[in-house]
């Protein structure tokens, strides 16, 4: 069965003039309409002193979430874990695996944004050497081991649901990303459509004497809306199109950072790119099967930078309505 994720990050530029607790209270909504019509997984990702006001607690975010749903996954990804303690991190993920009842993932990322790391008063520089680090820790307190951490010791109550706690999926654009998914992680979740990095992922699995665990494939359309018509349905979704592609942009750019976000300079552009899609249900439903049939997830963003609620639940209901029925039938027939 292809797995649709849903991406809520709240982000809310000044210039949509809708409130926060508006997008909140929709997102909330939206995800409990879901967990009952067949998407497969909630993403959550994390950045902080945002203009746009993008979300900076993934996790408690989550928590909401899973109060209001009984079925679909839970991904925080990607935390940034160099910015936080370890310790504390892996009391929240602990309770919020035993909140959702064991569906809980997590995707792990170094983080590349200077502001950010200025903020929490971390060295960019240092970013490689503290991941490592805390993933460790992680991965101990997860396994219900007492430690010693920096002097202080650690034992992790309660347990996850999740025997050995849930799984932690290693994120990034960079080869070293892929080394330490073998060494440290779950498995591998490459941030940019580069075979190279897979082929890396799989190396360091051998090397090591391990099996690769899964790797996250989203390549394709960064976003997919559905409408009857489409036309209408973009004019309104361009401009927060837009803002994200663009946003993204910005941020890998002041790292020289790779990313699959590429800046657009007007609607026509970002349109005939690709990238961001917005299709009738027949077309929408042909699309989603190549997507299944190339062994991919579809990530979508209803609220999409700001995007109003309403224009969200147009497409969210033709997908959960149409399109995932006509999959699971098919499902069915090659079954």
């Amino acid at each position: 069965m292809l797995e649709i994720w849903l991406r809520y990050d709240l982000r809310n530029p000044s210039w949509v003039g809708i409130k926060s607790t508006t997008l909140a209270a929709a997102a909330l909504e939206q995800v409990e309409w879901a967990d009952k019509h067949g998407f497969h997984t909630i993403q959550l990702p994390e950045h902080h002193c945002s203009a746009d006001n993008y979300n900076p607690s993934p996790l408690m975010l989550g928590a909401a979430m899973a109060a209001r749903t009984s079925k679909i996954r839970l991904q925080p990804s990607a935390i940034l874990l160099p910015l936080h303690d370890p310790v504390r991190i892996a009391e929240d993920l602990a309770i919020l695996d035993v909140i959702s009842n064991g569906r809980l993932d997590v995707t792990i990322g170094l983080g590349y944004v200077p502001d950010e790391f200025a903020m929490f008063g971390i060295d960019l520089k240092d970013r490689a050497q503290l991941v490592d680090a805390k993933l460790r820790v992680l991965k101990r307190a997860f396994a219900g081991e007492t430690f010693d951490y920096e002097g202080r010791t650690v034992h992790v109550t309660p347990p996850p649901v999740q025997p050995g706690g849930p799984r932690l999926w290693i994120g990034g654009s960079l080869k070293a990303t892929a080394r330490r998914a073998a060494e440290l992680g779950d498995g591998y979740y490459p941030m940019v459509n580069k075979p190279e990095l897979i082929q890396a992922y799989k190396d360091a699995c051998s090397e090591l004497g391990k099996e690769p665990g899964r790797i996250v494939d989203v390549t394709g359309p960064r976003h997919i809306h559905i409408s009857e018509d489409p036309d209408a349905a973009w004019a309104r979704i361009a401009p927060h199109a837009l803002h994200e592609t663009n946003a993204y942009a910005a941020y890998a750019a002041k790292l020289g950072q790779t990313t699959n976000f590429k800046h657009a300079e007007n609607a026509d552009a970002l349109r005939a790119a690709g990238s961001y899609q917005v299709l009738t249900p027949e077309d929408g439903l042909t699309l989603l099967r190549q997507q299944r049939d190339l062994g991919r997830s579809v990530i979508l963003a209803p609220l999409l930078a700001g995007l109003d609620p309403d224009l969200a639940w147009e497409s969210l209901e033709l997908i959960g309505t149409r399109i995932i029925p006509q999959l699971v039938q098919d499902d069915a027939v090659l079954a």
